[in-house]
């Protein structure tokens, strides 16, 4: 894929790490850096490629001629993330969105900046996607609905037609949405969660872990050990 645009990875864990993978090998942005606050550098360099504080990244690299992303996960309901991508656009910065060459992406689905759309990702006509948004891989996003600003919807989450995900909000694994729902801000909706009605802000779902059987697995397949 030819490199035409230059990008700054703001972040150096794990999902640092991960953005520059897929930003370097399946986009068209070639990673010039890393960038991270002056008092969390560790190493000068991470995969050859400078690290630089972010307190000074405007007058190293310059907003006119570099983009960025701003790769934090969910923590705080994507606070931490969201306060990042508000400084890099104060500097000036235009933040890019990575979306999967093996993501389904129908031609009119409208894509806001500084979104992450991992592989089998479905998303299907009048999709309209803010901006700050993370989609971990494998989630089914229905026609018409909206994901507002500062989501993170983790993986194989179904997400039905004409329902709108509330600012800030976290959908976890396996969790369904049915159609028409509305999940207000600030939702965190556990893994495996089933929604039917519209929720109210700051709600918490959490489905109970599968229970434990008294029966262990050596009585279960009567196994002896020798």
């Amino acid at each position: 894929m030819k490199k035409n645009k230059k990008i700054i990875i703001i972040g150096s864990g794990e999902t640092g790490l991960i953005a520059y993978e897929y930003f370097q090998y399946d986009s068209e942005y070639e990673v010039i850096a890393f960038s991270v606050n002056e008092t969390y550098i560790r190493s000068l360099k991470i995969n050859n490629l400078p690290v630089v504080p972010f307190e000074k990244l405007e007058y190293i690299y310059s907003p006119d001629e570099y983009e960025v992303y701003v790769a934090i996960s969910s923590g705080k309901l994507n606070r931490n993330r969201t306060k990042v991508y508000n400084e890099a656009k104060a500097k000036g910065y235009r933040c890019a969105s990575y979306i999967s060459s093996k993501a389904f992406v129908w031609k009119n689905v409208e894509i806001g900046e500084n979104c992450f759309i991992f592989e089998d990702n479905t998303l299907q006509p009048f999709v309209k996607l803010e901006n700050n948004i993370t989609l971990w891989s494998g989630n089914h996003i229905g026609h018409n609905t909206i994901i507002k600003d500062n989501c993170f919807i983790s993986s194989h989450c179904v997400i039905s037609g004409f329902c709108k995900i509330g600012e800030n909000s976290f959908l976890g694994v396996n969790c369904t949405i049915e159609n028409n729902t509305t999940i207000e801000k600030d939702n965190f909706i556990g893994a495996g969660a089933l929604i039917q009605k519209n929720t109210n802000v700051r709600d918490f779902y959490q489905v109970k872990q599968t229970e434990l059987s008294k029966v262990n697995t050596h009585r279960l397949f009567r196994i002896k050990e020798d």
